[in-house]
C-alpha cells in the first residue's frame, strides 16, 4: 500500500469519486433505459464503472482496520436489506426476488456484505475451518450472492483483493480477472455492448493506486454513504415513474 501520507487520495476523496460515478450511472439507467448504445450514454455508464472497484477496495480496507468485525458485518447486512427496497424501487424490480429473472434481484450491498463474510472465512485462523470447508463455504456464498447487482463477482473481488492486500498489482489483477468473467457472462446472456463495457472497471486502478492510506479529515463519510445510497435510489425511482410509469428499466425488472 502507498505510504506517502501527504500526497495522493485519501479514502474520503475516493469515496466521493465513487458516489459521483454511481449517481451518474444510476440516473443514466433510469433516464435512458434498456441498454441504449449511443456513445454519450455509454460514456455515462463507463464513468459508473469506477464505483464498484472503489467499494470493494474499501470493504477490504474496512476488514483489516475495523475494531469489531461482527458489528461491521451486521451493519453491512442491515444496510443491504434497507437498500434492497430502494434499489428495486429505483429500477422497477419486484421486491420479492425471482419473479422475473435471476439477475439484479437486489443491490450490490448484498454482495459487499457476503464478500466481507467470505474474506473473514478465508482469513480465519480457526483450526476447525479446514481448507476444504472454507472452499465449500465460499461456493455457498457465491450461490447466495449470485442474484445481486454485480452477482457473486463482487463477492469474489473482495475475497481476492483481500487475500492479496499486501500486493497492489495482484489485487488489481485478480479484480480485473473476476470482472472479465462477469463481462463474458454479460456479453453472452444479457447485452454484448454492455458486457464489454464492464471491463472499464480498469479505469479505477490509477485512482486506487493514489490511495495514501489516510481516511481524511471528515469522519462522517461512512454514515453519509449509508444515507446517500438508498436516498439517491429513491429519487431514481421517482424519476423512473415520472418518465415511464411503473415499469422496469433494466434486466431484473
Amino acid at each position: 500500500m502507498p505510504t506517502n501520507r501527504e500526497k495522493g487520495l485519501n479514502s474520503n476523496n475516493l469515496k466521493v469519486i465513487a458516489i459521483i460515478a454511481m449517481t451518474i450511472d444510476h440516473f443514466a439507467s433510469v433516464i435512458f433505459p434498456n441498454y441504449p448504445t449511443h456513445p454519450m450514454i455509454l460514456l455515462l455508464h463507463i464513468i459508473g464503472r469506477l464505483t464498484a472497484p472503489i467499494m470493494w477496495f474499501f470493504v477490504v480496507e474496512g476488514f483489516f482496520y475495523t475494531h469489531n468485525l461482527k458489528k461491521y458485518i451486521k451493519r453491512l447486512f442491515l444496510f443491504s436489506i434497507v437498500s434492497h427496497f430502494a434499489y428495486n424501487f429505483a429500477f422497477g424490480i419486484p421486491f420479492v426476488p425471482f419473479q422475473t429473472t435471476i439477475f439484479n434481484q437486489t443491490s450490490v450491498l448484498w454482495t459487499l456484505a457476503w464478500g466481507l463474510v467470505a474474506l473473514a472465512i478465508a482469513q480465519s485462523t480457526d483450526p476447525r475451518l479446514k481448507p476444504w470447508i472454507k472452499t465449500v463455504l465460499t461456493l455457498c456464498i457465491c450461490a447466495i450472492s449470485f442474484c445481486a447487482d454485480w452477482s457473486c463477482i463482487g463477492t469474489l473481488a473482495i475475497l481476492y483483493m483481500g487475500n492479496n492486500r499486501s500486493n497492489f498489482k495482484k489485487q488489481m489483477t485478480s479484480m480485473v480477472f473476476v470482472v472479465a468473467m462477469y463481462a463474458a457472462v454479460y456479453f453472452l446472456f444479457i447485452n454484448k455492448v454492455y458486457g464489454i463495457l464492464q471491463l472499464f472497471v480498469a479505469l479505477s486502478i490509477p485512482l486506487l493506486k493514489q490511495y495514501n492510506g489516510e481516511r481524511g479529515s471528515w469522519k462522517g463519510m461512512k454514515w453519509f454513504f449509508y444515507a446517500y445510497y438508498p436516498a439517491h435510489l429513491i429519487i431514481c425511482g421517482i424519476v423512473r415513474i415520472s418518465l415511464y410509469g411503473n415499469v422496469g428499466v433494466m434486466i431484473g425488472g
